[in-house]
């Protein structure tokens, strides 16, 4: 296993696992599958190849199994501030420790950045497994934001945690 930095020749991989985790976790993602699955390639590239994100990936015998990424703020009076997000692994990878080091490689990364001083994000509330990986990575709870997800005819939660660079 392995954790690289994604790019545009990843483009076609990444939408794949994303689409897998909008579909098979609709809850925890604010985006559907029918939208992002209408976007064009071009559409997915550019989230692997824009100066305001980050998005790494895990590798599994050549595999796309796991990704995450860092969005980083534009505005001068938050730059201090990077936001964890899209967090997923593939089912049959789960278990195995891969979450844990694609938030390790999302904090490492945020450390080179010098002016950042704060990570956040958000997790759908009864995800305990994602929830209680973040508490280990250091992670914080400051706030419930209710229902903030709407799936069908059902609202979930989302817990905002921080933790401090």
């Amino acid at each position: 296993m392995w954790i690289e930095r994604l790019d545009a020749s990843h483009a076609l991989a990444y939408r794949e696992l994303m689409l897998e985790a909008y579909d098979r976790h609709p809850q925890a993602f604010t985006s559907s599958v029918r939208e992002r699955a209408a976007m064009p390639l071009s559409w997915w590239e550019s989230r692997l190849t824009g100066k305001l994100d980050v998005v790494f990936g895990a590798f599994e015998a050549g595999r796309l199994a796991g990704i995450v990424g860092l969005a980083f703020e534009p505005r001068e009076k938050a730059r201090h501030k990077t936001t964890l997000f899209g967090m997923y692994v593939s089912a049959e990878f789960r278990q195995h420790g891969l979450g844990r080091q694609l938030v390790q490689a999302a904090l490492a990364e945020a450390q080179t950045h010098p002016t950042l001083k704060v990570i956040q994000l958000t997790v759908t509330a009864g995800n305990e497994p994602a929830f209680n990986l973040y508490q280990r990575c250091g992670f914080i709870q400051f706030g419930l934001e209710p229902l903030a997800v709407r799936v069908g005819e059902d609202y979930f939660d989302k817990i905002h945690m921080w933790r401090e660079l």
